[in-house]
């Protein structure tokens, strides 16, 4: 069994001109957001044997949060550029890749990506996974590179909280 749990970065901001995509902060309600579902989930699962994150600074930051609720060593988070894509692609390759040896994979990346990877994946429907979300997926294999056909396990939003 591989358990595969895909987190939307939280709300990002928009305010800061000149600034490119790639580097744009957490907005405060990102900041909150990511404090209250990473406490939420780490009452919830037990620490996923691996977290990986696209390089943008919002993925960063909310995957950084995430590690420090968990426990996390910072200095094992893996940082991918190829998750700063806004396509399912890169996230299928990335979660295909991962170690065998890691029954569960904690991944930060972006929309619109993620609702397609987790339709693809999941069985049941996700319209829209928001800032924040996290959707658990399991699956019946022993190598990530088989995964299809996953069981959605549960949807953590900010909403259910607030």
């Amino acid at each position: 069994m591989k358990t595969l749990f895909i987190v939307r970065h939280a709300k990002s901001s928009w305010e800061y001109e000149g600034i490119k995509d790639i580097d744009r902060p957490l907005k405060k309600r990102g900041i909150e957001d990511a404090y209250l579902i990473s406490k939420v989930l780490q009452k919830k699962i037990e620490t996923p044997s691996v977290f990986v994150s696209s390089c943008a600074n919002r993925a960063l930051h909310t995957a950084m949060i995430f590690s420090y609720s968990f426990n996390y060593p910072l200095a094992n988070l893996k940082i991918s550029k190829s998750l700063y894509s806004f396509s399912d692609g890169y996230l299928i390759k990335t979660v295909k890749a991962l170690d065998n040896g890691f029954d569960s994979a904690i991944i930060f990346s972006h929309d619109h990506g993620i609702s397609d990877f987790v339709n693809k994946f999941g069985n049941i429907a996700i319209h829209h996974v928001p800032t924040c979300g996290v959707v658990a997926i399991e699956f019946n294999t022993k190598h990530w590179k088989n995964i299809k056909d996953g069981k959605t396990l549960f949807t953590e939003f900010p909403k259910y909280y607030k």
